[in-house]
């Protein structure tokens, strides 16, 4: 005899499914590169107090919005790979808290709800949160699914997190032209070095699944190691604009010089064996040049 769970206990059990499927432990990402990039623009710590409003529907859509969408998708097409992937034994989809349906109908009211979140903000940041939205889809549904298709899973990754994040904070107060593109250039290496790892988190459960993701084609090994050089060339771009004074005139950078080995050394300990949490403690590490940086960044001014 199957005994089932009374009412309350269901509606409860679905409810914090949803909230799960969203990730909250994502949303510092997008927020923080928003932040930067509100930074950035602004050459303050604190956004001016008329943009207020704006930055608080922003939190809303970097936070919950789109990445409700964008996992949605993502957990509603990665089944087949998330039943044979032990690290996802507890997804809402997978124990069948939720249904295909279930997550169908929220991936569509998420994105509904991010778009016209954004477009109280304002167009360009509208058109940002749309491309977003697209990318999500493209990456997880098929028949496109750039998941499965190695090299653009990686670029994909690259330019939202790398450069579209932090270029939606700086949309809130300066044209997107002006974003500087040395910093563009440097996000899609940091995020793309970031990304690759944990592509080799799930390489058995996504190579029985039919997924041709980068880690199944080219291998960990090779993943690694493509990560370590996309991270050392991010640090030395990184060293190129302090001590050449490309963004910022500045004495002295010797936070930046003293961490740089520091920082490669961190990922490759990190990526010998990846996981979330190693990962997000070279993110760690790295915000120690960031916020070194920022600081001169608004405290001096450019050549």
């Amino acid at each position: 005899m199957v005994l089932l769970a009374p009412p309350a206990v269901r509606r409860t059990s679905r409810a914090w499914a949803l909230v799960r499927l969203t990730r909250p432990w994502f949303w510092p990402l997008g927020w923080a590169a928003a932040y930067l990039g509100a930074v950035l623009a602004t050459r303050s710590w604190l956004p001016p107090a008329d943009a207020t409003p704006r930055w608080a529907a922003a939190l809303v859509v970097l936070g919950p919005l789109v990445w409700g969408a964008v996992l949605a998708g993502n957990d509603r097409y990665d089944l087949p790979s998330d039943r044979r992937n032990p690290r996802k034994a507890t997804a809402p989809l997978v124990t069948g808290v939720l249904t295909e349906a279930d997550l169908a109908r929220w991936q569509h009211r998420y994105e509904v709800a991010a778009v016209l979140v954004a477009l109280l903000i304002g167009p360009v940041f509208a058109a940002g949160t749309v491309a977003v939205l697209v990318l999500g889809r493209l990456y997880s549904a098929p028949p496109v699914r750039l998941k499965a298709r190695p090299g653009a899973d990686v670029a994909v990754n690259a330019v939202v997190v790398g450069v579209l994040a932090p270029l939606a904070g700086w949309a809130l107060h300066r044209p997107v032209a002006e974003y500087p593109v040395a910093l563009a250039a440097l996000g899609v290496l940091l995020a793309a070095a970031l990304y690759l790892p944990t592509t080799v988190l799930d390489v058995a459960a996504d190579a029985l699944a039919g997924d041709t993701t980068a880690a199944v084609r080219w291998s960990p090994r090779w993943c690694r190691r493509l990560g370590l050089g996309l991270w050392v060339a991010a640090t030395a771009l990184w060293l190129a604009c302090c001590h050449l004074d490309l963004l910022v005139t500045r004495d002295s950078w010797t936070v930046q010089t003293a961490v740089a080995p520091v920082l490669v050394v961190a990922y490759a300990m990190a990526v010998r064996r990846p996981t979330i949490a190693r990962m997000a403690a070279v993110c760690l590490v790295f915000a120690v040049p960031a916020l070194d940086f920022l600081w001169a960044w608004v405290n001096a001014v450019r050549p």
